[in-house]
């Protein structure tokens, strides 16, 4: 097992879902219960990640984030490194490619909730948003923890957009499916079947979570 691209990738969806829940709550909120006529074009660049080849994506940003764009040379001047092949760029890649895994159970979640609960919070003096914090919150609880879940297992098992944005660099942006494809490529079936065996286990026991709860729910519900 490589011990450092593990240590990577789980720092990795960490990070992205600890940024995602945090931006994406306010963008649900948004998709869910806003007026504006640009909400279509939103929610079509949100769910782009779920049927964009991740190679795009990934070679997109390259292309972006490298010193061949305007952005890019900014960026290098600033920081005095590309953000390409760097784990703040395999960051970026990661949070455009498992947002839609993030926001869209928590668009589900608060359409779920009747307007009429928003309503009466509302109509006892309670300001947008304390409505959120009070009314809204608690009741999203279920697919806040259900776009927790995906969110990191998504990242977890990346591979296209971290191979064409990170490279394969040991250490710096090795992930646990570059080592696994490192492992193959190598004729290492040993090593590789470990690796695929923890990243099944993984994925298999996050979605039983995800659907345990969601039971779990519905049993309450009747």
């Amino acid at each position: 097992m490589d011990l450092d691209a593990l240590w990577l990738t789980f720092r990795l969806a960490l990070t992205t879902t600890a940024i995602l829940l945090c931006l994406g709550l306010p963008l649900a909120a948004w998709l869910a219960y806003g007026q504006s006529r640009l909400r279509p074009l939103a929610q079509a660049l949100v769910a782009l990640p779920l049927v964009l080849p991740p190679t795009v994506l990934g070679f997109y940003l390259l292309v972006l984030l490298g010193p061949t764009t305007a952005v890019g040379r900014v960026i290098t001047t600033t920081l005095g490194h590309p953000l390409a092949f760097s784990f703040t760029g395999l960051l970026i890649g990661s949070l455009l490619y498992s947002l839609p895994f993030a926001v869209q159970p928590l668009v589900s979640g608060m359409m779920g909730i009747g307007p009429e609960l928003r309503e009466a919070a509302a109509t006892l003096g309670a300001r947008p948003s304390v409505v959120f914090v009070r009314v809204t919150m608690p009741l999203i609880r279920p697919s806040l923890l259900t776009a927790g879940i995906l969110a990191f297992t998504h990242t977890v098992g990346e591979f296209g957009v971290v191979l064409m944005l990170g490279g394969n660099i040991p250490g710096a942006t090795r992930t646990l499916s570059i080592a696994l494809y490192d492992q193959v490529a190598d004729f290492n079936f040993a090593a590789a079947n470990r690796t695929a065996l923890l990243l099944l286990a993984f994925s298999f026991v996050s979605l039983l979570l995800v659907h345990w709860r969601a039971g779990q729910r519905s049993t309450r519900l009747v």
